[in-house]
């Protein structure tokens, strides 16, 4: 029986921000945990610190489940209980989860291996989880910031290391900038509604607000800098590579998945459900960064020699991609959207976690030189490695083809085929820089001299690679999962766009285009 939720009365928040309490209250017990674990500071964490965190994940994604049973009677509060949220949720799960699989034996070795750090990426994953359920603008900033303190610290996790220190200061500074354009956008949309809840905004501008009031419109710009900035779309990337280069690599991982993903939730509450109404004026600015980031990243990608600033440029361009499924403005590219999420979340991670494995002690290997003959020596990984580096290109018979094809779906049907077609040029570009790593995985003879070094990646994290390796493979062939009554990702996925709040017009999500 469905339970509803009136928001008049206080104590239903509680059920609404089950998920989020549940994980905030696990996290603060495995920081407590840990420090009555040590005998002093200096020691590292037990091996049931991660493990630990894990379990609260879990924990986690069962109460978001439980969401699917709760509904609203009164809509208008500061929270949103929708499938499109709880789908999101178990996005933002399985990527705190991917992070902490494999940051299992990597932190050992970089000697950074602290309670502090699985309590960080708990948080950050709050931080998520409240983004997308966010209804009103203020609590959408205090989500923004919960996240981003928890990752500021995360990427500056290696204290010893000049470049973790650097890529933390560049990212705080260049995040409290967007975070200043994000509130100053938050106040003048007040100022132009008289309200930050996304329920009353709206219908103010469905009803014409934003052909008169250029206050309202000027905020809206504010909003799409500030979110641009979190999903790193062109020209607001520039922090990107050095704070993904800079970071430990188990970050990165977070910083391009769960990240981007809370972000991008973020986006389409905001200008997909509440300024659906100005669609015509901000799809305008939208299809240009969407262009732009398109082309830009993987152009520049062809020029790096690092596999890490690599994908960092690829994260960028895929930012593009996920743009192109948010311009379609319709219930099937929100779908396309959620499904091509949850597939780059299990590639990028993945392949992440192939350069953690590869790295030796405290060094890490990341050049294209580094990779020479590593498929051979290493089979299980290159082979996974080249799973998800042809997924990221969008090559067929992987998940992220059969997602690249739904967006363009979505696009065709929502009159994009500018957009359409930049977007496949684009891909083809980037098949050059993909394919160059297999070539050298597989074609150049190894640097390393004698037998293969074993490698020394807990068995942990090489199930969590294999197994996104598998499902980005199985994706293709079941995107609708084995049973039509159980369903699978993209069913759930259109169910869960079905659930955004009804648009006031035509080519909004919720109503078809």
């Amino acid at each position: 029986m469905e339970m509803l939720l009136d928001y008049s009365r206080q104590s239903d928040y509680f059920w609404a921000l089950l998920p989020e309490i549940v994980l905030s209250l696990w996290a603060m017990l495995v920081l407590m945990v840990d420090v009555f674990q040590k005998g002093n500071r200096s020691e590292p964490s037990r091996p049931i610190i991660p493990w630990l965190s894990l379990a609260g994940l879990v924990l986690a994604a069962i109460a978001n489940a439980y969401l699917l049973r709760i509904g609203e009677s009164a809509p208008a509060g500061l929270v949103v209980v929708d499938r499109f949220r709880v789908f999101a949720n178990f996005i933002f799960l399985l990527s705190g989860a991917m992070t902490l699989f494999v940051s299992m034996g990597y932190l050992d070795r970089r000697g950074i291996n602290r309670g502090e750090f699985h309590v960080l990426v708990l948080f950050a994953v709050v931080g998520m989880m409240l983004m997308a359920a966010s209804r009103d603008l203020m609590m959408m900033f205090v989500a923004l910031e919960v996240m981003s303190l928890s990752i500021y610290v995360l990427v500056g996790f290696d204290r010893l290391d000049p470049r973790s220190s650097e890529a933390s200061l560049k990212y705080f500074l260049l995040g409290a900038f967007s975070s200043a354009f994000f509130l100053y956008g938050i106040a003048l949309t007040f100022g132009a509604t008289g309200s930050t809840n996304l329920a009353v905004i709206g219908p103010q501008v469905a009803g014409g607000l934003a052909t008169r009031d250029y206050m309202l419109l000027a905020g809206a710009a504010m909003l799409m800098v500030g979110l641009g900035f979190k999903v790193a779309a062109v020209p607001f990337h520039v922090w990107t590579p050095d704070a993904y280069e800079g970071a430990p690599t188990p970050v990165t991982a977070l910083m391009s998945t769960g990240v981007k993903a809370a972000a991008f939730a973020a986006f389409i509450r905001v200008f997909g459900v509440a300024f659906a109404g100005m669609y015509e004026v901000w799809a305008q600015i939208g299809f240009w960064l969407a262009a732009l980031t398109m082309l830009g990243a993987n152009l520049v990608a062809l020029t790096e020699g690092s596999l890490k600033r690599m994908l960092a440029y690829s994260s960028i361009a895929h930012a593009g991609y996920l743009l192109v499924a948010l311009l379609s403005a319709s219930t099937g590219g929100a779908a396309a959207f959620l499904f091509y999420l949850l597939v780059y979340t299990l590639m990028t991670a993945g392949a992440f976690g192939v350069l953690i494995a590869n790295s030796r002690g405290d060094r890490e290997l990341v050049t294209l030189d580094d990779y020479a003959g590593f498929g051979w020596r290493h089979p299980l990984l290159g082979v996974a490695l080249s799973v998800f580096l042809l997924s990221l290109a969008g090559f067929p018979l992987t998940g992220g083809f059969i997602g690249k094809m739904y967006i363009l779906e979505s696009a065709i049907q929502g009159g994009l085929q500018p957009l359409a077609v930049i977007l496949v040029l684009a891909s083809l570009v980037s098949y050059f820089y993909y394919l160059r790593v297999i070539v050298v995985m597989y074609m150049q003879p190894s640097r390393e001299k004698g037998e293969a070094v074993p490698l020394g990646v807990p068995a942990a994290a090489r199930f969590a690679i294999a197994a996104a390796a598998v499902l980005v493979v199985g994706l293709f062939f079941f995107p609708d999962g084995f049973d039509r009554d159980v369903g699978g990702p993209m069913s759930w996925a259109r169910e869960s766009a079905a659930s955004l709040a009804p648009a006031p017009q035509a080519g909004s999500y919720g109503v078809a285009r």
